[in-house]
């Protein structure tokens, strides 16, 4: 399978990336805020969640990198617990009083969320190596 390379630039973008990171597992110290570069960096194991033809389960290391942040702020997290495994849930955007700024959410389990406060979505993602077979696949509660 070859490697996932994305940019988002808008919502519908966002939307995207939010699915494919859906379930990506990541530690305290995989994230990283670059005052300077306006840059925070997220490296995670994100689970495969596109086509895969039958094979088995799979995950694979890949880098989010969120561009233009002034500020980051989160809730719901021991940041000095440095070997916390969190769970990515989803990505969303709320849009600020002037577009097209506004905050960039990673909702995780536990009701923890990482707030980036943002000029526009300029947003990456990529993998960075291969990938590996996993025998656990996520599940999610049916509502209804």
């Amino acid at each position: 399978m070859s490697s996932l390379k994305l940019i988002a630039l808008d919502e519908t973008d966002l939307a995207v990336i939010s699915a494919c990171l859906q379930d990506a597992v990541f530690k305290t110290t995989d994230a990283d805020f670059h005052g300077k570069d306006r840059t925070f960096t997220l490296e995670a194991n994100r689970f495969v969640w596109e086509e895969r033809g039958g094979k088995t389960n799979e995950r694979r290391r890949s880098v989010l990198a969120f561009k233009q942040v002034g500020a980051v702020r989160s809730r719901g997290i021991n940041l000095k617990d440095t070997e916390a495994v969190h769970a990515l849930l989803a990505v969303r955007f709320a849009p600020g009083e002037e577009a097209p700024a506004g905050a960039i959410e990673l909702v995780l389990s536990g009701g923890a969320v990482v707030r980036l406060e943002v000029d526009c979505i300029e947003v990456q993602l990529a993998d960075v190596g291969g990938g590996w077979e996993t025998k656990f696949r996520p599940r999610h509660p049916v509502s209804g």
